[in-house]
């Protein structure tokens, strides 16, 4: 298949060419052949009408041999077949071809074309007189003249004719048209030699033409083309043309000339977008910066609002107590009756203080976030020892704990004992939402495809508001009833997670229960210095 506009004008052209090169010679052909045959029928009239006036002239003196001579030596020449004469009744007086004496058919080639309408004609025209046909695989011409009976011969003393007759006989000449076949092929080759050398001329005219005219332009319209579209606006384009090509370059021109300078606009304007973007950017990065101080300020006013309210209770109860504990007290000590109610109090700010201790403890691990021990451990033993160790307080609330460890869990690079911590603050945060009335079930599983392990710790209590989801990672916020919980039990896990490099997530719905679902990478975990959070 061509392509290319050039190509395809040059084989369309030239195929014009080609078909109006072979009708024109055909035409030519045929005109030649016409032109040659008229010429050839031209020559055998003057030699019929020469041959039949000597015929006439001889015959009036009488001098029958010398025409026969005559007519025998026309019929020797080279362009002549055979010279016959035919009386009325259709019997060959004389030929040229030894068959004189014969009486032919009237109906015969000859003959038909005077007796085909059953009375013989007199007078017949010069194309009437002229046959064309083919004997023994030549090619031949034969024209038939009739002798008259002139007024002399009807006249004449030796032979009188009736003047009622008024046809004698009839001279049949006969020439070959091989020269003229062969002078009509010769026609036909010139023809197709000229032919085929104007077709090659024309292509060759062609494709100097559409090279110039057509394909250089065009390849250059397609150069430019490709600069706009790979944004080369100052590349100009040169077509020296008054045509349409040349138009159309012209508005290509001013086309690319106004994207260029729309191109320089867009720039300046990208220039100056992006300083201002640089400007706002830097103005951002300082009010980020002074929200994050604020945040970090009004975190911390939060969390030591949190921290003073949790520790004043026991601290106010330790007040409390050991002002009674004074009030109580003597010179002689504790009276008899009131030391049952010293020892109470005592009690009680013991166990007010350790309440205390522990607000502190887990404020402490809390704010501690440092990278974790790496060491090679198994999640499945991480989790079966933490459950032993706090299997006497989940049977002490009535809870069961279902396992199911995956048998193939690969080591996870931990912190066995912060991992511990993890299980324990997830079992027992599902312990009280169960409130002795359910059960809890600990999965592990690897993920397939990826280098990293889940931890699930779901139960089927009594959920968690959709209000509340959002905060439960917050430090100090709790739902548990006052004075069981400070609130800090999942913002440790939170942190533990975070800093082994995992995540934590939680879904719940109110009724349906919870699960928490930590991811752990099995790469190893890079050790570091420690953290604390400002």
């Amino acid at each position: 298949m061509l392509k290319g506009l050039a190509p395809r004008l040059i084989l369309s052209v030239t195929a014009i060419v080609i078909l109006v090169e072979v009708v024109f010679g055909i035409i030519n052909a045929r005109i030649q052949e016409d032109q040659l045959l008229e010429a050839k029928v031209l020559a055998t009239e003057d030699n019929s009408g020469i041959i039949t006036r000597a015929i006439w002239e001889d015959m009036l003196e009488d001098r029958r041999e010398h025409a026969y001579s005559m007519m025998r030596t026309i019929g020797e020449q080279k362009g002549v077949e055979s010279v016959r004469i035919f009386n009325k009744q259709g019997r060959i007086m004389f030929s040229t071809q030894g068959d004189a004496g014969k009486l032919v058919d009237l109906t015969a080639e000859a003959c038909d074309m005077c007796h085909a309408a059953g009375e013989p004609l007199v007078r017949v025209d010069v194309p009437s007189r002229v046959r064309e046909y083919r004997e023994g695989g030549r090619h031949l011409l034969g024209m038939i003249t009739p002798i008259y009976n002139e007024p002399a011969c009807s006249n004449a003393a030796c032979h009188a004719h009736p003047e009622s007759r008024t046809v004698l006989g009839v001279l049949d000449v006969t020439v070959p048209l091989d020269r003229v076949a062969e002078e009509v092929a010769g026609i036909r080759t010139r023809s197709l030699l000229v032919g085929g050398v104007s077709v090659f001329l024309v292509a060759v005219f062609l494709m100097f033409f559409t090279r110039r005219v057509v394909v250089r332009p065009v390849r250059k319209l397609i150069d430019a083309t490709r600069n706009v579209a790979e944004r080369r606006l100052d590349q100009p384009l040169e077509i020296e043309s008054r045509d349409e090509l040349g138009e159309l370059s012209s508005s290509f021109e001013t086309m690319r000339e106004r994207l260029l300078d729309a191109q320089r606009e867009i720039d300046d304007f990208t220039a100056h977008l992006e300083d201002m973007v640089e400007e706002r950017t830097e103005q951002l990065e300082v009010t980020q910066r002074r929200l994050v101080q604020s945040d970090r300020l009004a975190s911390l006013g939060r969390l030591a609002a949190s921290v003073a309210h949790e520790i004043n209770n026991p601290i106010g109860s330790v007040l409390n107590f050991s002002a009674l504990m004074q009030r109580l007290m003597t010179a002689e000590g504790v009276p008899a009756e009131r030391r049952d109610d010293f020892r109470r109090y005592l009690a009680q700010i013991v166990s007010e203080t350790s309440r205390a201790g522990r607000i502190v403890t887990d404020l402490l691990s809390f704010s501690r976030r440092s990278h974790a021990e790496s060491v090679p451990a198994d999640l499945n033993e991480v989790v079966r020892g933490t459950l032993s160790l706090i299997e006497h307080k989940l049977t002490g609330a009535g809870l069961t704990v279902t396992l199911d460890l995956d048998p193939e869990l690969p080591v996870v690079p931990c912190d066995p004992q912060r991992m511990r911590q993890v299980v324990t603050n997830l079992v027992l945060n599902a312990g009280d939402a169960l409130r002795g009335n359910g059960s809890v079930r600990v999965r592990t599983k690897r993920i397939p495809d990826v280098e990293a392990v889940t931890l699930v710790v779901e139960d089927d209590g009594t959920g968690i508001d959709p209000q509340d989801l959002p905060k439960i990672f917050d430090p100090f916020f709790t739902t548990k009833e006052e004075g069981k919980g400070v609130g800090l039990g999942l913002a440790v896990v939170y942190g533990i997670v975070e800093t082994h490099g995992g995540t934590i997530e939680v879904k719940s719905e109110p009724g349906e229960g919870t699960t928490f679902t930590v991811t752990l990478s099995t790469a190893p975990i890079d050790a570091g210095g420690d953290e604390t959070n400002e």
